[in-house]
């Protein structure tokens, strides 16, 4: 782990990948760790609002990649699955759409950091095997609540936006509400199952 501070009051920590962020960034803040924000991405964390940022590379240094991520609360997500990139992604996984909903809604994802819009998290939990490429050209436009793949992230829009993920189907969960008290509905560490709707 590289500890690199980036202000008076900010450190940024740079681990390997998105489950050694994730990791880190639960322990904190089951460590209560002093920072305004702890904010996971795909390969660091960042820590803003520091008061002491040498006290919190000590306590930073006792935190090792071995340690096990908190299970997070479980979140089930409704979803209508017709989505334009079905047949593709069926053809990818080698079966037919049943077989495409059936594999996606066994699956357990995990938000491992969000970004892009407000409320948008990057799931993991796509086995490697399954990964699908993004679209050549972004659609200009995808419609709130659609739910897509991209290598092996899920991903569900929170707002209507361009984007270039192979979509699956849609939801109207809302993923984002300023007026609740997590406005994120899958704020990182939260466990995501699919249910078709």
């Amino acid at each position: 782990m590289q500890l690199r501070p980036i202000a008076s009051s900010a450190l940024l920590a740079e681990v390997g990948d998105p489950a050694a962020a994730l990791a880190l960034a639960m322990w904190a803040r089951s460590a209560r760790i002093e920072a305004v924000e702890v904010v996971p991405a795909a390969e660091t964390v960042l820590f803003d609002g520091v008061p002491d940022v040498d006290a919190l590379v000590a306590r930073l240094r006792e935190w090792t990649p071995a340690s096990t991520v908190p299970a997070g609360e479980r979140v089930e997500v409704g979803v209508v699955y017709d989505g334009p990139d079905l047949a593709f992604v069926a053809e990818a996984w080698g079966t037919d759409v049943d077989g495409v909903v059936a594999r996606h809604t066994d699956l357990e994802f995990v938000s491992a950091f969000c970004g892009f819009a407000p409320g948008f998290a990057y799931l993991a939990g796509l086995p490697a095997e399954l990964a699908v490429p993004r679209l050549a050209s972004p659609r200009s436009r995808v419609p709130a609540g659609s739910i897509g793949l991209a290598g092996t992230w899920c991903g569900t829009y929170p707002t209507a936006s361009p984007g270039g993920w192979r979509l699956l189907g849609r939801t109207d969960a809302r993923l984002w509400d300023a007026d609740r008290a997590r406005p994120a509905l899958l704020a990182p560490g939260t466990r995501v199952r699919f249910v078709p709707a």
